[in-house]
């Protein structure tokens, strides 16, 4: 089954990391994703470009609302994914509780839909 791990962080964190050695944040990730691909679970990952160029597509109204990005409100912005195929929740929440993120940063883990949810 596969998992998205959607990393999440908090304002300050986002500033922090930001700030931080890019250098090695980069060797981190990089050990990080080579562990999964090793494993054979990584399916896919990347990182979000800044939510200050994103769009936001707002469908409370008809035709939807376009504007520049982010959401009004960032507590928490969503910066890069992870996909990953395990044989178990356990199995996804093991290897989100390795990736090499700091205070202030979550990540959420969500099963994707396999062909067999489309059939119900």
């Amino acid at each position: 089954m596969q998992f998205m791990l959607i990393m999440r962080d908090e304002d300050a964190a986002a500033v922090e990391r930001r700030d931080a050695p890019f250098e090695a944040m980069l060797e981190r990730m990089g050990r990080y994703n080579r562990a999964m691909a090793d494993a054979g679970v990584l399916v896919s990952a990347q990182g979000l470009a800044s939510p200050g160029t994103g769009i936001v597509v707002d469908f409370s109204a008809d035709p939807p609302l376009v504007t520049d990005g982010p959401y009004g409100e960032t507590k928490e912005l969503c910066n890069g994914f992870w996909v990953i195929d395990v044989p178990s929740r356990d199995a996804a929440v093991e290897w989100a509780s390795r990736a090499p993120l700091g205070t202030g940063s979550k990540l959420e883990l969500r099963r994707v839909h396999g062909e067999e949810d489309l059939r119900r």
